[in-house]
């Protein structure tokens, strides 16, 4: 059974009505052409990623020999791997983590976004309109992420284009020339990664990377080379293109809901709350799996070992059973148990940073274009796995 079908644009564009069906037949279903069960409820998207028999368990993208980055980057991933291996990678990172990088760059944040949405409401007086995801959405989460790992400024312009590459990956039957388009960047990354490592090493700075490198734990085991390069990757990919998402699909919802826009800008106090409603409202990431390591039954819906189940985030995030009135957006939503950071041993490491980012951009446009509005309708990108726009365009330069 192929209870949708995820290359239709019509899903693409507005899979909720979809989802509710599913969930009115029940919490599990069987997707033939994925071969995956996806979990469709709050409750089942919980146990999924809660389960300890559910892990993320990396299998390596074939032919290995012309995967050779692309698989060397996840097989050395925090989010790919279990205990033991996950609970050292975590305790590193998070010891690196944990030298106060997030709170040293919150105010830098803040100033990064007042400068990028200038320039939005700037392109907007010279043209009418501008788009959302070039001026703000797009280059904040990689300047803050370069910021983070130590990136010089000359370089920065790389990364966003190598994080689009590979994340194609993540969608389900992609086209030979995508798959082959996310090997070259992973192995562009990969031999950056290298030298940037090795200079930190002998010049050490006030940056992420010069932690992870210099991070140990308990016993003295420390990072390996390509750990480090993976964990860089996954900072950047993960910190990329779930804030990317947020901000261009929060946006949208909220310009779609006029009165919750009028009413962010006019309390700005509401921001905090306003981030969360994004991520649920519109999940960037919209589905996550899991591989059976034991026999498990989720929902009354079996899996044995080997099999995968996923959780469908977007679908937990409209669950009438936990949300009042799903299908609304509503910026003083509480509480908000949405699971756009995932849930369990994977909890994202990096939602601290997401939100301070997200705040920061919602914050500055509330503040600097109140009366925003959508110039056009923005235009959705293809992927169904990684949600968002390929642009957003605003008008609103009267503000």
């Amino acid at each position: 059974m192929t209870p949708f079908d995820q290359h239709d644009p019509a899903f693409v564009a507005d899979p909720y009505p979809t989802f509710a069906v599913l969930r009115s037949k029940g919490e599990v279903h069987w997707h033939e052409d994925m071969g995956i069960a996806v979990a469709v409820s709050h409750r089942a998207c919980t146990a999924v990623l809660r389960h300890r028999s559910l892990g993320r368990i990396w299998t390596d993208v074939k032919p290995v020999e012309r995967f050779t980055a692309f698989n060397l980057l996840h097989r050395n991933s925090l989010l790919e791997n279990e205990p033991p291996t996950h609970t050292r990678l975590r305790r590193l990172v998070a010891a690196a983590f944990g030298r106060g990088h997030v709170e040293r760059l919150r105010p830098w944040i803040a100033s990064l976004a007042d400068s990028l949405v200038d320039d939005l409401v700037a392109g907007i007086v010279e043209r009418g309109e501008a788009d959302l995801l070039s001026h703000v959405a797009g280059p904040l989460p990689v300047e803050v992420i370069a910021e983070l790992l130590g990136v010089p400024a000359d370089d920065r312009p790389m990364l966003q284009p190598w994080s689009n590459a590979i994340v194609k990956m993540y969608e389900y039957g992609l086209p030979p020339d995508l798959r082959d388009a996310a090997e070259q960047a992973a192995r562009e990354f990969v031999a950056y990664l290298r030298e940037l490592i090795a200079h930190r090493r002998t010049h050490p700075g006030e940056d992420l990377v010069s932690d992870l490198v210099a991070v140990t734990d308990t016993d003295g085991a420390r990072l390996t080379e390509d750990e480090l390069v993976a964990t860089a990757v996954l900072l950047l990919m993960a910190g990329h293109e779930a804030t990317v998402n947020v901000i261009g699909n929060g946006v949208t919802a909220l310009l779609r809901h006029p009165a919750q826009w009028r009413r962010l800008a006019a309390d700005p106090s509401l921001v905090t709350a306003a981030v969360e409603e994004c991520i649920r409202y519109d999940s960037p990431l919209q589905l996550f799996e899991r591989t059976a390591t034991e026999r498990v039954e989720i929902a009354g819906h079996v899996v044995e070992p080997g099999g995968k189940i996923a959780a469908l985030l977007g679908a937990a995030a409209r669950d009438p059973e936990v949300f009042d009135e799903p299908d609304t957006f509503d910026l003083t939503r509480t509480p908000n148990p949405h699971l756009g950071f995932g849930m369990g041993i994977h909890y994202c490491l990096g939602a601290p940073l997401a939100r301070i980012e997200v705040e920061a951009a919602l914050s500055a446009l509330a503040r600097k274009l109140p009366s925003a509005a959508l110039a056009t309708e923005p235009r959705r990108r293809a992927e169904f796995v990684i949600r968002g726009f390929a642009s957003v365009p605003l008008t609103g330069g009267d503000a």
